[in-house]
């Protein structure tokens, strides 16, 4: 991936500051101005700022990392652990949606199945992927290709990303709750192990709908959650500018999860978030993913759906 204009939340001033006064000491060495130390001495302090700041990101910090619009999204994922990858589309019933991505190809050089959210990286493919939010054709497709790679024994990954399903009228229309549900009800039923890894957001149902994975693992600085911090203001205070006190309240971090049971892994990201290193970020998952699925290797496929079934219902009666 190139290297993007560097881009900072409004957390990350302090870290701004020193990296904007970096780049004009390096215009004035090039002119010939020995100031080689003082760069590296302010160099380092931004990188021991930057760390200081992400040891103790908020829960809304989090959010705001997890939307991070240069954070590595699920065709990079896909362009970079996915070797003869081949997409396939539409739900045979009513169309394709592009927010939902799915198709077959080979991790490790075996055969496997990838589902996963595409939110865009330009305003132009935010558009054509409709910010990540699927509609019903979308969570139809992902059952399509469940029902097809658990027929061929061929395991199944799930990269979400996901601010929530689409919640317009035409989605309503062509039966979204119960689309979700039958992906849900489509992971539950695999005979062949399933492994989920929630990239940036997970957002309700619409992650949940191809999450219910054998493994779950969480990036550092994602959140999962069933509403977003902003729905759920809007909803108990009527206030959407009380996001971040749900943020607090709705335990959306993968510290919070992994603490529930919610979620297996939690995968560590590069000091600053993902998207300041996406190459090592999404080398790292593809470690987490080999080692989640090398743990299935050999067992019994009834085994394997009993012990995803299990695992949820504990999660309920755990939560309940």
């Amino acid at each position: 991936m190139p290297d993007p204009i560097r881009s900072y939340l409004d957390f990350e001033k302090p870290v701004a500051e020193l990296d904007s006064k970096v780049d004009e000491l390096r215009a004035l060495a090039a002119t010939g101005s020995d100031i080689h130390d003082e760069v590296s001495r302010i160099e380092d302090k931004a990188q021991q700022t930057l760390h200081e700041l992400y040891a103790n990101l908020t829960p809304w910090q989090k959010t705001q990392v997890a939307r991070h619009p240069q954070r590595p999204h699920c065709v990079n994922y896909i362009e970079t652990l996915i070797t003869d990858f081949t997409s396939l589309a539409g739900d045979r019933k009513f169309g394709d949606d592009e927010a939902m991505i799915g198709g077959f190809g080979r991790f490790h050089g075996e055969s496997i199945c990838v589902i996963g959210q595409e939110k865009g990286s330009t305003t132009e493919s935010r558009l054509k992927h409709n910010f990540g939010m699927a509609r019903p054709e979308g969570y139809r497709k992902a059952v399509r290709l469940m029902e097809m790679a658990d027929r061929f024994g061929i395991p199944v990954l799930s990269l979400v990303d996901t601010a929530g399903a689409y919640p317009g009228i035409g989605a309503e229309e062509r039966g979204q709750a119960e689309a979700i549900a039958r992906s849900t009800e489509a992971c539950l039923n695999l005979t062949v192990p399933n492994v989920a890894v929630i990239l940036g957001e997970g957002g309700s149902g619409g992650a949940i709908a191809i999450a219910t994975a054998n493994r779950v693992i969480m990036l550092e600085h994602a959140v999962y959650s069933v509403i977003s911090p902003e729905g759920a203001a809007s909803i108990l205070w009527r206030d959407a500018g009380k996001a971040q006190e749900a943020a607090t309240n709705l335990k959306i971090t993968a510290q919070d999860l992994a603490r529930f049971g919610v979620i297996d892994t939690i995968l560590k990201e590069p000091a600053g978030g993902a998207h300041r290193d996406p190459e090592a970020t999404i080398k790292s998952a593809g470690d987490a993913i080999a080692q989640a699925f090398e743990g299935f290797r050999g067992q019994d496929p009834i085994a394997i759906r009993n012990q995803r079934r299990k695992k949820f219902l504990e999660i309920g009666r755990r939560l309940g």
